[in-house]
């Protein structure tokens, strides 16, 4: 039995598939059944997870188990205090909704799992092998990267992880298939050169590069990524959320202080490349600049989302803001 926990797309397919693999090594022939849970019957579940009179070898994936109802879920809780030889049962669960893991029953409220986690906790508790599978954080994502880059053969440097990682994005896919292609085409050295030439045209059109030129004062080369990143139809709120992203790490970690971004990072709950970014980013600033940005950022949000007239004028005016903020906390 195995337990596909979390909502990751990715992540969720590759746990069913290792599953489905190993079943397959142990016999070629196993034929594989997928069923949503909100549309299983006990019958069609029966049919399914019962010993075969031919001893056939087969997979049950029970997709969305979040969704089952209270019959399939009792059928699949009995089912697992004894399991059919021949028969691997895979069910994918979403786990439990965010609020329900902190919220208080009210007082005289009878206690009991809400919908799904009665599976989830039941699944649990009979052994299943357990395969986490929900969204990652920044950590976790460049520790992911540099999972498939190590299993491609490949090694990818601290500035390299972060260029690769504001380049393409959160979506693991499209990290997977990057760090894939990096390290294949490299020969195994991925570094900030070889993402900036395999990614010529996206890392550089990112809302990244505006936010990292007006961080550090230049201001012609954010105004020329900005109008590169618009032409090449990069969301207004996507480059607006950079640039305040930028403002806000930099003051919180030169605010934190001098020190070795390794060490700075789970204080400050960033990954160390982003620590070490904000430090560089960060340089010539001063409280008083931070502020005046902070206000800035406030600003755009507003304005990219329909407060202004022209939100690409307002990405420049905001642009120029953020330079000449500080260009004053130099003075």
């Amino acid at each position: 039995m195995h337990l596909v926990v979390g909502d990751e797309g990715l992540l969720v397919e590759r746990a069913v598939t290792r599953a489905i693999t190993a079943a397959r090594e142990a016999d070629p022939a196993v034929e594989v059944s997928r069923l949503p849970a909100g549309e299983l019957t006990s019958g069609v579940l029966g049919e399914l997870v019962s010993p075969s009179l031919f001893a056939e070898s087969r997979v049950v994936v029970v997709e969305n188990g979040h969704d089952a109802g209270a019959e399939v879920t009792t059928l699949l809780l009995e089912y697992a205090k004894a399991p059919s030889e021949g028969v691997t049962l895979v069910v994918v669960h979403r786990g439990p909704p965010k609020s329900s893991r902190s919220r208080r029953p009210a007082k005289g409220a009878a206690k009991g799992p809400a919908k799904g986690d009665a599976l989830l906790e039941g699944l649990r508790g009979a052994g299943a092998t357990e395969a986490a599978a929900s969204s990652l954080s920044d950590d976790q994502r460049a520790d992911f990267v540099r999972a498939e880059v190590r299993q491609a053969g490949g090694k990818i440097t601290g500035e390299a992880l972060g260029l690769l990682m504001d380049a393409v994005g959160s979506d693991l896919r499209e990290l997977a298939a990057a760090a894939s292609q990096l390290a294949s085409d490299s020969g195994g050295h991925v570094d900030a050169d070889a993402v900036r030439r395999f990614h010529r045209g996206r890392a550089e059109v990112t809302g990244f590069a505006v936010a990292d030129r007006a961080m550090t004062g230049d201001r012609a080369g954010a105004l020329e990524a900005l109008r590169w990143a618009l032409d090449t139809g990069v969301p207004h709120v996507v480059v607006a959320d950079a640039i305040a992203d930028g403002v806000r790490t930099a003051a919180r970690v030169t605010a934190a202080g001098r020190g070795d971004p390794y060490s700075l990072a789970s204080g400050l709950r960033m990954p160390p490349w982003k620590v070490k970014r904000g430090q560089q980013n960060g340089r010539g600033w001063t409280g008083e600049g931070f502020t005046r940005a902070m206000g800035v950022v406030a600003d755009l949000n507003a304005n990219v989302k329909g407060a202004a007239a022209d939100p690409s004028y307002a990405l420049e005016y905001a642009v120029e803001a953020v330079v000449a903020a500080r260009g004053n906390a130099r003075r």
